[in-house]
């Protein structure tokens, strides 16, 4: 992660691609979006947008060019698009800088903490899955479109009658291979070539069982790393997973099988004390 690091930071102003910066991790698009977020708390898309224009506004503030010039620099077709991403950052049109006595946001170049001697480990166990088959609700997303707008979409959806003909279908008994009566998966592309993956929130599902509602997908058989935790701590847990579980541990995610999150309600008890398994598939250490 850090020479990932280093190359975003030696090509702001010049080509510059998330894919090339992930083969710098030694790690595919997919899960370099997954480690970059839970170790940075922002997107990498996110990360080089707010540097672009952190090192856009030094040079404006030191003469160092026109702003059409500062703009296709860092990577801007128009001085319009420039203009309004510059606004959303610092607060005033780049044109002022020049002005002098403006305040300007700075956003700083991450440091990678790799000393974590001491950090309390999550308990985990390796455990075997055979393929299975979800039948539920499925939305495409980019990394980042998911970071800003997934989390609205599924709230939204848990309160349609489309949500609840889900849930009918299995009466809430859980599943023969997952033991869980609901589950989100989410399918990275095949070839983790492209920016997008499938989130499916369902149920595990016998092949006989059909709708029309809802689409099909299959789980292969996968060795999956298998995490306990809360609604409440699932996001920090999965970060905490991406972030220095991999690292500390030396296991490598498994290619393209997809991360799977169980849920297991209680009975009389809130949403956020209802107990959740990430299953995350990963390469067996040699």
């Amino acid at each position: 992660m850090t020479m990932a690091i280093d190359y975003i930071e030696e090509n702001l102003s010049g080509e510059l691609s998330i894919d090339d910066a992930a083969r710098e991790a030694f790690s595919s698009r997919y899960h370099f979006h997954r480690m970059f977020y839970a170790m940075v708390g922002v997107t990498p898309a996110e990360y080089i947008r707010r540097r672009k224009l952190t090192m856009a506004a030094a040079e404006l503030a030191g003469g160092q060019g026109r702003v059409v010039d500062i703009a296709a620099r860092y990577g801007y077709d128009s001085p319009n698009a420039f203009t309004r991403a510059f606004r959303s950052l610092h607060g005033i049109n780049p044109g002022k800088v020049r002005a002098g006595q403006v305040l300007l946001s700075t956003y700083d170049r991450i440091s990678l903490n790799s000393n974590r001697s001491g950090t309390a480990m999550l308990e985990y166990k390796i455990v075997e899955k055979p393929e299975f088959r979800v039948l539920g609700k499925s939305q495409e997303f980019s990394f980042e479109k998911f970071v800003a707008e997934g989390p609205e979409f599924w709230k939204q959806y848990v309160g349609s009658d489309e949500y609840k003909s889900l849930l009918a279908l299995n009466m809430g008994l859980g599943g023969e291979v997952t033991q869980a009566p609901l589950l989100s998966v989410y399918f990275p592309d095949e070839q983790e070539r492209r920016q997008t993956f499938t989130d499916v929130l369902g149920i595990e599902s016998l092949s006989e069982v059909t709708s029309d509602e809802f689409s099909a997908h299959i789980v292969p058989t996968a060795t999956y790393a298998e995490f306990s935790c809360t609604y409440q701590s699932s996001m920090k847990t999965n970060k905490y997973i991406y972030g220095e579980w991999f690292t500390a541990t030396g296991y490598q995610r498994d290619g393209s099988k997809p991360d799977v999150l169980a849920y297991f309600p209680l009975p009389f008890r809130p949403v956020k004390e209802m107990l959740l398994r990430w299953w995350i598939p990963v390469m067996k250490k040699v």
